[in-house]
């Protein structure tokens, strides 16, 4: 951190913009009274990737790899939201290999982008040794993710009306297999983690964000959820099929003090991991035939018009707005609402009055 100015009795510290503990480029303008923070204020726009003007001057499908690159540990969840909307505007109906291997990608690359969230989160707070048993699960993912399409991170894998590829031989037994040896994962880390006295003792009474809060700043995702409201697009609002899935959608309780703490945010995502594994193992068992690709059209030229899609990503809802003006195959206007904006909104809300070193579990908690 780095000393700004002096203010009276008031000392001006900045956090960030390359900062461990932020993971991402985020400047925290932090007003300290000793170490207790009197006001936060956060500031972003340090990793502007022009993503709205790119689309503008690329044609549909071309977008694709830019939504990847706009959360790039979820990229499959992003190009999904996009291919969704696309295909929204212009009434194509994909099949049910489509939709089924959308589904099932998306939760992959969901239980992926949670273990980077809680490994790096106890890493932060001064576990080191939960980070290193999240990312060894989380490359077993990226080999799945690569032995399918070539990469590792940056997919371009949901095309406006299918797939860029199908799944490989042998991409079932290797998936179930993963998935059997996950499990037993997920409770180890509860017994280092999630349940570890000192862990809950830094978490459990900071940084609450009580449902009225959630609500009136827009919080979604699992920073929703853990203030206690069940809300989740894939059941609620749903789409590619996620309404003919069993599954759970967690919310916090409150085991550990008030609901809606940092807490609640955390174990959150350590149970939505569960429900990821249910919803994959359905996918696996009902995987029907059929071509990836029969729906792609070779030219993408949607009909005049607008369309408003949101989807379901690891950190809340997606949204994109798309105007056609029905002449050219470049969108006249791309719109995203991120969920991480709306997230850090609350942050002055929640920060306020807490210690220099409870920052840290706020910033890991809201995952952004």
């Amino acid at each position: 951190m780095q000393v700004e100015s002096f203010v009276g009795d008031e000392m001006i510290l900045n956090m960030g913009p390359q900062h461990p503990s932020t993971h991402g480029v985020l400047r925290l303008e932090l007003h300290t009274d000793g170490e207790v923070i009197k006001k936060l204020i956060p500031h972003i726009g340090y990793l502007h990737r022009c993503f709205e003007k790119h689309a503008e001057n690329v044609h549909y499908p071309g977008v694709i790899p830019y939504t990847d690159r706009m959360d790039y540990v979820a990229s499959m969840n992003n190009s999904l939201g996009y291919a969704l909307a696309v295909e929204k505007l212009m009434g194509i109906e994909v099949n049910d290999r489509v939709k089924t291997i959308r589904v099932l990608m998306a939760e992959l690359n969901r239980i992926a982008s949670h273990l980077l969230a809680i490994g790096t989160y106890g890493m932060d707070i001064g576990a080191y040794t939960p980070f290193l048993h999240c990312f060894r699960e989380r490359e077993k993912i990226l080999d799945l993710f690569e032995w399918t399409c070539g990469a590792r991170l940056l997919y371009n894998y949901n095309w406006v009306g299918g797939l860029s590829h199908d799944l490989p031989d042998g991409f079932d037994q290797q998936t179930r297999q993963f998935l059997q040896e996950f499990e037993p994962v997920i409770k180890e880390e509860d017994q280092l983690l999630s349940y570890n006295k000192i862990f809950i003792e830094r978490t459990a009474n900071v940084g609450v964000i009580t449902r009225a809060m959630a609500l009136s700043y827009n919080i979604t995702g699992p920073n929703l959820r853990g203030s206690g409201i069940q809300w989740d697009l894939r059941k609620d609002e749903t789409y590619s099929g996620y309404d003919t899935y069993d599954f759970e959608v967690p919310v916090g309780r409150g085991e550990y003090g008030p609901i809606g703490s940092c807490w609640d945010r955390y174990y959150v995502r350590v149970r939505e991991m569960e429900q990821s594994i249910r919803l994959i193992r359905q996918a696996l068992d009902r995987l029907p035939e059929g071509d990836v690709q029969e729906k792609v059209p070779k030219r993408v030229k949607p009909p005049k018009g607008e369309v408003y899609a949101r989807s379901e990503t690891p950190r809340g809802e997606l949204g994109y707005y798309i105007i056609s003006d029905g002449a050219g195959v470049n969108p006249f206007r791309v719109k995203v609402k991120s969920p991480c904006f709306t997230a850090l909104s609350i942050l002055p809300e929640i920060g306020r009055g807490v210690l220099i070193a409870d920052v840290i579990a706020l910033i890991g908690s809201i995952d952004i």
